[in-house]
């Protein structure tokens, strides 16, 4: 018997998704057998048929000297693997007709045997499968009931050397929501992940990175998730896995409303809210409300108000309740005045009850209460409003019922009464009650023995009764003291790591003439943050918040009247908050106050970073985002900015605004009306992209433009119009050309001008412009030229008159000049003579008039003869001389 030993190889290699299938045979011939490559195939497909050829299913053995050759699939990608460790699967089948196989020195032979031995054939197939891990999508949108998200692989960013941007959006179905478990996160500083909740439009922030924690579970309130992560590394990204699944959402429990209660079949979409009130009140509203299925489910109906719209009223098997003042509807005409109620409460037999004054404000002069034990007017008075105060400990009844009668007759002040009743058996001391404080007891049923004590809730002051009270007296079972009271004070000092302040009386309206101050301590290395939940005080006073710890110091902030909720972060450990009420306020009504939570936290000097806007870009005037610092924003061309474009670090580490959003601009400005005419839009609502705007004109006056213009779409700026606007001109006729002048052309050719144009003429060089170089189309029937057209001159004329000109200009020039020195020669002369005598004789009058004397004397003596001038003459003359008389001749 001859035994055959057939070795087959499966090795599938995916490094670069290669598949190899081969067998290997002892043959006489040393060489390898040729390779072959066939196109690619699926891998399924591929291993399947190189099982398939190996006769692994059992079938038919062919032709065992000839081998399949091997078979490559190389796909374009080549991702990272994953190796499995081979594994050996061995068979054995047998056949009547295979061959028989023998061994001959070293070498493996094939002989045929003969046809009638038994042949034996052993399979050994050895399958090393090697597994691709395909790679992580950064974007994915995943809509399955349950799924893994996992950090992207490192080369997923499509850019290099940009930020990876991945953003994974789940959705389930509409009722569900999404519950994700952190399995594994590990990120560094310059990594940001973030799972934001989608309703619509609003996003809702359920974690980011700095609250991120392996184990942790993470629960959206709508059926949408987006899980956003950010890396500013290259490489070496970080790592998480978190795993999703549906969950069933429900409606939130409604509350009951004040003065009724409400049962609840299912808070689960289909599930229904029943709303009833307690005797002597009304179901204002629906009193049935069913739960809704959407993406956040939601109660069909808001929930409802009791209304106590009947004025007493009769409740039997009391228990607990309470018992409020009625309300007037705004919408009648009734008042508190003439008002009467009763009430009696019955309780079982063998039980007492209890009656606690949680809030009472009469008019002292024209309301008033009345409480009895028993059930009539009749039975003994316990309490008494003219009479007594309001009693600290409540009123306990004699018997099993109790008897209320409320007179009001005031239409100014607002009535309010809250009591609350409660029945317990004579065995036992009532449940104690502490409005705004809790407590704890020994034994919830209080018998005989049961002490009790109590606490107030945060920003509330025991006063008035102690902390610890205990029921006694077996005969007659009551609480030894009275419960406290837990009030709102006026100031105070805060020391814990987070509290609550809140306005004096709360929840009751505070008083005028109020002047509290609260100083909050906490660690020396921490910061306060305020967050004020509630704001809703007068205009007229003031609630201030200092940061340090007196009133000298910064100033956060000042409020008044009302406020949405806010917070503040102060820049110290200690915070000093103020707050006053206008004492003389002639308009003083209630008003509700402020309640503020503080906590410690880790400084912080920064405002928090804001995401970068879309399609747009912002400045920052600092680096580091401090107090002051102002980021301006600015959009991309084509975009418009929708908010506030400046916004600023506010002292409280908040920013002043949030940031805006550029919206595309779907429209063209404004195109204007036009004047002396009209305009018709289509479609009418605004100038959006395709719009038509068609202008006319009125009567006697015509379109200069397009009759027309339509807004046009651009993918890059703003959208624009076609075309400018037109104008309306007054109607005439045109003024018809008036030819172009000969050696010379016109600025603008037509055949005619509309009124108001103007043309201009020109010549041709070595001519000249003879007439008007512009002239004007004058409106009229029919229109006129200002001026005839000119007309081109040759310019050698010109220059021979100018010549001519300039020549009898000399000539004249030069004969008047002639002239003048003409006779100015002849007049000199005769001035020099004139100018010589005139010399002369003054020469001879005045200097030479001694010499002359005797010949001028004698010359004149025969025809002049004048007295002696004596010494006592006034004529003081020295060519005079006393008691002589002389005679002068002159001659010339």
């Amino acid at each position: 018997m001859v035994f055959t030993v057939l070795a087959v190889t499966l090795c599938v290699t995916l490094m670069h998704i290669h598949v190899t299938t081969g067998a290997a045979f002892l043959t006489p011939d040393s060489e390898a057998p040729p390779t072959m490559t066939s196109n690619p195939r699926l891998l399924g497909e591929l291993i399947h048929a190189a099982l398939m050829s190996k006769k692994y299913l059992g079938q038919s053995s062919g032709n065992i000297g000839t081998t399949t050759n091997p078979t490559q699939a190389v796909p374009s990608v080549e991702p990272a693997f994953t190796v499995i460790p081979p594994g050996v699967l061995t068979t054995a089948m047998t056949s009547s007709t295979a061959p028989q196989s023998g061994q001959s020195g070293g070498k493996g032979g094939i002989t045929s045997p003969p046809a009638e031995e038994e042949t034996t054939t052993t399979l050994i197939t050895t399958t090393t499968i090697t597994t691709v891990h395909t790679p992580v999508q950064c974007n994915a949108s995943l809509t399955g009931i349950e799924g893994i998200v996992e950090s992207p692989d490192q080369f997923s960013s499509s850019v290099p050397f940009s930020p990876l941007e991945c953003t994974y959006s789940i959705t389930v179905y509409p009722g569900y929501g999404v519950e994700i478990q952190v399995k594994k996160v590990n990120l560094s500083k310059e990594e940001s992940l973030t799972i934001l909740g989608l309703d619509g439009s609003v996003s809702e922030l359920l974690a980011n990175e700095t609250m991120i924690t392996e184990g942790q579970v993470i629960r959206s309130t709508t059926n949408q998730v987006q899980i956003h992560y950010r890396s500013l590394k290259q490489t070496n990204h970080g790592i998480f896995t978190l795993h999703y699944q549906a969950f069933l959402l429900s409606c939130p429990f409604p509350l009951s409303p004040e003065g009724g209660g409400v049962t609840v079949t299912d808070i689960h979409p289909g599930g229904q809210a029943h709303f009833h009130c307690d005797p002597s009140f009304q179901v204002r509203g629906h009193e049935i409300a069913t739960c809704l299925n959407s993406t956040r489910p939601h109660w069909s109906t808001p929930e409802p108000q009791c209304i106590a719209v009947s004025c007493g009223g009769w409740i039997r098997n009391a228990t607990v309740g309470r018992i409020l003042s009625p309300t007037v509807p705004s919408s009648s005409n009734l008042s508190n005045s003439n008002l009467s109620c009763h009430w009696l409460l019955e309780a079982k037999e063998g039980h007492r009850l209890h009656l606690h004054f949680e809030r009472m404000a009469l008019d002292e002069d024209n309301d008033k209460l009345i409480v009895r034990s028993g059930n009539n007017s009749n039975t003994p008075l316990l309490f008494d409003s003219d009479l007594d105060d309001v009693p600290e400990r409540g009123i306990v009844s004699e018997g099993s019922s109790l008897y209320l009668e409320l007179t009001a007759d005031s239409s100014t002040i607002p009535l309010l009464m809250a009591l609350r009743y409660e029945a317990f058996d004579g065995e036992h001391c009532y449940e104690p009650y502490v409005p705004h404080g809790n407590f704890s007891s020994s034994d919830i049923t209080f018998p005989i023995g049961t002490t009790v004590t109590f606490s107030c809730s945060p920003g509330f002051v025991m006063e008035q009764g102690s902390g610890v009270m205990e029921c006694v007296d077996p005969s007659d079972p009551h609480w030894n003291e009275s419960e406290p009271v837990c009030k709102a004070l006026c100031g105070g000092e805060l020391t814990d790591a987070t509290g609550t302040v809140l306005s004096p009386d709360w929840p009751q309206s505070y008083s005028k003439g109020q002047d509290c101050v609260w100083q909050i301590h906490v660690s020396e290395d921490k910061r306060i943050e305020l967050d004020v939940q509630i704001l809703n005080i007068r205009h007229n006073d003031i609630l201030t918040i200092f940061d340090g710890h007196d009133l000298m110091s910064h100033v956060i902030g000042q409020y008044l009247g009302s406020r949405e909720r806010f917070r503040v972060v102060s820049g110290g450990s200690e915070v000093t908050i103020q707050f006053q009420s206008d004492p003389d306020d002639s308009t003083f009504i209630l008003s509700q106050g402020f309640l503020i939570h503080y906590r410690e936290v880790e400084p912080n000097d920064t405002c928090p970073t804001l995401a970068p806007i879309e399609f747009g870009w912002s400045s920052s005037s600092h680096v580091s985002l401090v107090r002051g610092s102002v980021i301006t924003y600015q959009c991309q061309p084509g975009y418009d900015i929708v908010g506030s474009d400046i916004i600023t670090c506010q002292w409280d580490l908040s920013w002043s605004n949030s940031p805006p959003t550029c919206v595309k601009i779907q429209q063209c400005p404004d195109p204007g009306e036009v004047v002396n005419g009209a305009r018709s839009v289509h479609p009418e609502l605004g100038f959006a992209v395709g719009t038509v705007v068609r202008f006319t004109c009125n009567q006697g006056y015509q379109l200069e433009g397009p009759s027309q213009i339509s807004c046009h779409g651009r993918d890059t700026g703003m959208p624009k119009w076609s075309d400018r606007s037109p104008k309306c001109v007054l109607k005439y006729d045109p003024c018809p050309n008036p030819g172009v002048p000969d050696n010379g052309y016109q600025t603008l050719y037509k055949h005619s001008y509309q009124a108001g144009e103007t043309l201009r003429f020109f010549c041709y060089e070595g001519y000249e412009l003879i007439g008007e170089v512009i002239i004007n189309c004058v409106p009229g029937h029919p229109s006129q030229w200002n001026s005839p057209p000119p007309f081109c001159k040759v310019a050698y004329e010109e220059l021979l008159e100018d010549h001519k000109l300039e020549v009898s200009q000399s000539l004249e020039a030069s004969h008047q000049m002639l002239s003048e020195n003409i006779a100015l020669a002849i007049i000199l002369p005769i001035i020099l003579v004139i100018l010589l005598i005139a010399g002369i004789y003054m020469y001879y009058t005045n200097v030479c008039r001694l010499q002359w004397k005797p010949l001028f004397w004698k010359s004149l003596s025969h025809t002049h003869s004048y007295s002696p001038i004596t010494v006592e003459s006034d004529f003081n003359n020295p060519l005079y001389e006393a008691g002589d008389t002389r005679e002068y001749e002159v001659s010339i």
